[in-house]
């Protein structure tokens, strides 16, 4: 009985992506380069490449697991010290990760491949494993005391039993037998004496038992290595049968030190050569399809939380059917007591439910950052600066869906703060600055957001410069503008102000796009920058697009939910508390502080039940721009809400972030606070 294999094909994928981003960051850390110590990370690399290389025959992606072969061969000789990592060795690697990720989202996508490039790589590393490695004399003796240990060609029999729970732990035989016929010439006779009867077969348990015989230039070492990930799942017994018992002692040295080599992976770092331009684009574009992945990892203990949750759901329910069985003439105020307290627990079990099922979906935001400092070495190597990454929050969490579309504009972010912002070493040392510009990206929480910042220590925003721009484009801007509208100019579409087109920068395609797609996740995008200093650029984004915490309002006949952490106080005002301004509006006194004053009735043009002012409530609010005091009729109640896409459903309404559905059945609109003040 054949076995589909296409249905563990997104498991594949997905480990592999992860494997390429481990050996990606490892590369990275200038730290591999000391030969001193750096041991454990180039096995690392090795296993991660290995475990690519051996997965992808088994599910029909052989053509990568060819590529992958030359990438573990340079490797392998690279942790067994026949060949140094050298700085054109690392380039050369990182290289060879951005393809076989190239290939991998082909396959996924039945995309078509660039053949001209894998081919390119590939020859690049043909070539470096033919070269001389230069003169290394540990790695010299170590090859000599192969050669004395292992002749040009040996012979091998190997004993394989595995356990029935072999395939438990998702291995496959047959991938250890094809990593084997890599090695060399293979005679492999299959014991199936252990098999039962068909009716008593159980498909995933392994029946089989293996004697092989291997015969070509492998040292033990390398014959165990395709059994390192199933050695406690089997019974394995390996013997030279060509040589005498002392050759095979000194494999087997050989192979204990091949085999103390233990993976550990460590935390990214940062900086060094060279590719960006339509590279980084492509690259930056597959890892956002890969993010659109429907998959998601979720600790045990929050499984484990939903399980106990959903237990109390149902003696919940439990007890509100056992009272709603009770006969309409008995049913008394003991009765009604108890309906009460089910329903506050129902209620209670419910959010907890709603709260953990949130956390599910929150993941940490270094799944986006962990990208960058490739994307920061490449960019800077290109356009010849120094720039050091520093990142902060990494594990703080956000919902899953806010991530995934954070990935483009932080991206967009980091390439203007390196190409416009960090100047060159030349000038900044002539701006009594250090060579090397200092990027800091740092993620937390806030109140009922989650702020992410990127400064730059750099040249800062020309506001002359901008103000010029935007005069020749003919845009409109307001007489004496404040530095946070000259700097919002940017976000315009179609703005630069950069004076030559590159494959970086000068098309005026860049911020628009930053400020359109936060906001298109409920965000806002803050500006500030000091000539000379630097700038710092803010995103504020909610922590979740699912569930929002709000206070209900009616104007008229309409219901509307305010968020509730932009909510400061409500008031009933007074006549003597409002004022009005000409051409401007009306505003609020407010304890001698003046805030604008917007009536919801004029904004949605609806009428009103409130005549006066001092007959209405205020609801005094806070947005990432200024406060406002929100005129309403009425309060009505504080509750959590489901949000919905009013965009996806109808249109984009200005002052409106959403919809939600209210107990009754009735539709109420989500008020955006930060738009409302924008627009008052």
């Amino acid at each position: 009985m054949g076995i589909d294999v296409s249905q563990f094909v997104q498991a594949f994928l997905e480990e592999s992506f992860e494997g390429l981003d481990l050996m990606e960051s490892e590369l990275l850390d200038d730290e591999i380069l000391d030969s001193s110590c750096n041991g454990e990370r180039i096995n690392t690399i090795f296993r991660a490449a290995h475990s690519i290389k051996g997965s992808a025959g088994t599910f029909g992606f052989g053509f990568v697991g060819e590529f992958t072969h030359g990438v573990e061969t340079l490797l392998d000789r690279i942790r067994s010290g026949q060949r140094p990592l050298t700085e054109d060795a690392r380039a050369l690697l990182l290289e060879a990760v951005d393809r076989i990720r190239d290939m991998l989202i082909a396959a996924r996508d039945k995309s078509p491949l660039d053949n001209e490039a894998i081919e390119r790589t590939r020859k690049a590393i043909d070539a470096m494993l033919e070269s001389e490695p230069g003169d290394a004399p540990a790695a010299a003796a170590r090859e000599s005391r192969e050669k004395s240990a292992a002749p040009a060609e040996s012979r091998w029999r190997i004993r394989f039993s595995p356990h029935r729970s072999l395939f438990a732990t998702g291995n496959d035989p047959l991938r250890i037998l094809g990593f084997l016929r890599d090695l060399g010439t293979l005679a492999i006779e299959c014991d199936d004496s252990a098999l039962p009867k068909l009716a008593e077969l159980e498909p995933e348990s392994c029946y089989l038992r293996w004697t092989l015989e291997l015969e070509g230039p492998a040292t033990e070492a390398q014959v165990r290595e395709a059994f390192e990930w199933v050695e406690d799942q089997c019974d394995l017994e390996i013997t030279r049968i060509d040589a005498p018992a002392a050759d095979t002692s000194r494999d087997s040295e050989a192979a204990a030190d091949a085999s103390s080599l233990e993976g550990a992976a460590d935390e990214p770092a940062s900086t060094d050569a060279a590719r960006a331009g339509r590279a980084d684009q492509d690259r930056r574009r597959a890892a956002d399809r890969r993010n659109d992945a429907g998959s998601i990892r979720v600790a045990v203990e929050k499984i484990d939380q939903l399980v106990n949750l959903v237990g109390e759901l149902v003696i919940s329910q439990a007890m509100l059917e056992t009272i709603a069985r009770t006969d309409f003439e008995d049913f008394d105020a003991v009765h009604l007591e108890r309906l009460r307290q089910g329903l506050a627990q129902l209620e209670r079990n419910t959010r907890e439910l709603q709260e953990a099922v949130l956390g599910v979906r929150m993941i940490p935001i270094n799944f986006v950052f962990s990208r960058l400092p490739r994307l920061v070495r490449d960019l800077a190597s290109t356009l010849g600066k120094e720039v050091n990454l520093v990142l902060e929050g990494e594990d703080t969490e956000l919902d899953k869906g806010v991530i995934e579309k954070l990935a483009d504009p932080l991206t967009h972010m980091v390439r203007n703060a390196i190409d416009h912002g960090i100047e060159k070493p030349d000038a900044r040392v002539r701006a009594g600055k250090p060579r090397a510009g200092t990027l800091k990206i740092r993620a937390a929480h806030q109140g009922g957001n989650i702020v992410i910042e990127v400064s730059d220590d750099g040249a800062g925003l020309n506001r002359e410069r901008i103000l010029a721009k935007a005069a020749e484009r003919g845009l409109n801007v307001p007489e004496n503008p404040s530095d946070r509208e000259v700097w919002q100019l940017i976000c315009t579409p179609g703005f630069s102000t950069a004076e030559k087109i590159t494959d970086i920068s000068g098309r005026g395609v860049g911020m628009d796009v930053v400020r359109q797609n936060i906001e298109a996740i409920k965000g806002r995008l803050e500006i500030d920058s000091t000539p000379g200093h630097g700038t710092r650029m803010t995103i504020r984004l909610p922590l979740t697009l699912a569930i929002l915490d709000g206070m209900s309002v009616r104007v008229g006949d309409e219901i509307f939910i305010v968020p509730l952490t932009a909510i400061l106080e409500s008031l009933q005002p007074k006549a003597d508390q409002v004022y009005t301004i000409s051409g401007r509006g009306r505003v609020l006194n407010l304890r001698g502080d003046y805030v604008p004053l917007v009536s919801l009735s004029d904004v949605f043009h609806l009428p009103s039940s409130r005549e006066q002012i001092e007959d209405g409530i205020c609801v005094v609010v806070e947005s990432a721009e200024d406060r406002a005091a929100l005129f309403v009729d009425e309060l009505i109640a504080q509750h959590q809400v489901v949000i919905k896409s009013l965009e996806t459903n109808y249109r984009r309404v200005p002052g409106i972030s959403g919809a939600t559905i209210l107990g009754d059945g009735r539709v109420a609109l989500i008020l955006d606070v930060d738009m409302l003040t924008q627009m008052h």
